[in-house]
């Protein structure tokens, strides 16, 4: 990726290095499952991140924050003063990195609130342990969610926090309704001295608009991500753009009715039968290889509102808040059964889409959007995405590297973590199953944080039946 490196990138490194406040004095005993300390892992299958074949019988050993050793049980030095725990049975990956994953939810029928008590937990409860959050309602929550979880004072991953929505006259009344490039300079100018990392573009804003955002973005060190309609891929890849969301369903430049600075109404309608091997796909990816610009799989968000796909996870109605849960039960009933659904041909498509640059050489991460009608919450969400990457074609080794290493590389931290490797921060999550042959993520078990092995079963009781509302 670009070698820009954000003030706010910098600071999360030094919590990734170790420097955090200690925990034990916020009353967390409860929730963790494996104190700080030195700790070995043995007789663990590990997929490691980096994209190689899953190693079979391995010890890692974690001392404070880090990991200072991975390779075959036995042949691991373990000292005398470690916690062992036997996990035989079980996988070890590291810890996932959510390239979308807003610390607020939206459900049931027009509800919205900020998630910075359930939210955080579930994340981390989901083995999420870093998460940008691609675009704010309320960005002085979310600054002070990050804060505070660097402090030690909250339960949740690290943050990369993003500014409010850069969008055009047509946006929601949360977000900034740019009208002109030197407004798009000044909001992004504020906030960058703020402290966020990121900024998010919407469907929207205008080229000239967005141009002078990233323009401003990266004089002041920061990075802009998008949700496109109304400015084409390639248009944004031409203006400097770091990251681009949602795949194909974000990406209004084959639609042959698309003119400059509108968006199409009802474009993905005619996209059933798009070639993603034809020359204007191609060329597409092309310019986003050669750019260094990611693509972020949200598969989840989408598939919410297919028809005839299999029914939402019964989990994730035990987690909502009741009043909520009966809403979103009802929502999804209908939109399963076709109607004001998304075409199941388009959304194989997208999934081909994103086969397809990978393919290419494309660098894809992926995260949750817990919007919408409220299906895919926090945490529940990415977990999800594991399954739905493995329907596209992905193999589950490549499923993990993307959902962990490449949103690092995203985020330009992974000289710190998304892989298990001697030296990086301690972020892993423990799997009570095979993951290859269970093929979901649904036994979570621990999830290390810096070091810490968070109980999962216990941080979801925490929170059960609130998400949603706090």
């Amino acid at each position: 990726m670009r070698s820009l490196l954000t003030r706010s990138a910098s600071a999360l490194l030094l919590v990734l290095s170790g420097s955090v406040a200690p925990l034990a004095a916020q009353n967390f005993d409860e929730f963790i499952a494996i104190p700080r300390g030195t700790v070995a892992l043995t007789n663990a299958k590990v997929i490691d991140g980096t994209g190689g074949p899953p190693m079979m019988n391995q010890t890692i050993l974690i001392e404070g924050d880090r990991i200072t050793a991975v390779g075959p049980s036995g042949s691991v030095r373990v000292p005398a003063d470690a916690n062992v725990v036997d996990v035989s049975g079980k996988t070890v990956i590291p810890g996932l990195v959510g390239l979308h994953n807003h610390s607020y939810y939206t459900g049931g029928n027009g509800r919205a609130a900020q998630l910075s008590f359930s939210g955080s937990r579930l994340y981390l409860a989901s083995g999420v342990t870093t998460i940008r959050t691609t675009g704010a309602q309320q960005p002085y929550a979310e600054l002070n969610l990050q804060r505070e979880i660097e402090a030690g004072r909250v339960i949740g991953p690290t943050m990369f926090a993003t500014g409010p929505y850069l969008t055009g006259e047509q946006g929601s009344q949360t977000m900034t309704r740019l009208e002109g490039p030197e407004q798009a300079r000044r909001v992004v100018r504020y906030w960058a001295e703020e402290g966020i990392s990121w900024f998010k573009a919407y469907t929207w804003i205008s080229r000239a608009e967005l141009g002078a955002a990233i323009e401003e973005a990266h004089a002041n060190g920061v990075k802009v991500t998008a949700h496109l309609c109304s400015v084409g891929y390639r248009e944004a890849v031409a203006l400097g753009i770091d990251n681009l969301e949602h795949g194909l369903f974000a990406n209004s430049e084959y639609d042959p009715n698309k003119r400059p600075d509108e968006c199409p109404p009802g474009f993905r309608n005619g996209y059933a039968d798009l070639d993603v091997n034809g020359p204007d796909v191609q060329a597409t990816f092309r310019d986003m290889i050669e750019n260094d610009v990611a693509m972020t799989s949200t598969l989840v968000v989408y598939e919410i509102s297919v028809a005839d796909r299999p029914p939402i996870d019964e989990r994730v109605y035990d987690v909502l808040a009741p009043e909520i849960a009966e809403e979103v039960r009802a929502i999804a009933v209908a939109r399963r059964a076709g109607r004001g659904a998304i075409d199941p041909a388009v959304f194989a498509k997208a999934m081909e889409y994103e086969r397809a640059f990978v393919d290419a050489g494309g660098l894809l991460a992926a995260g949750v959007d817990p919007t919408g009608y409220g299906a895919a919450p926090p945490g529940y969400g990415d977990q999800r995405n594991y399954e739905l990457l493995l329907e596209a074609g992905f193999s589950a080794t490549e499923v993990v590297q993307i959902m962990s290493l490449n949103g690092a590389k995203v985020l330009g931290i992974d000289g710190e973590v998304g892989s298990i490797e001697p030296g990086k921060v301690a972020d892993l999550v423990v799997i009570d199953a095979d993951l290859e042959a269970a093929g979901n993520l649904h036994a979570t078990e621990v999830v290390f944080r810096h070091g810490i092995g968070w109980d999962s079963p216990r941080l979801i009781e925490s929170i059960r039946g609130v998400v949603g509302v706090r």
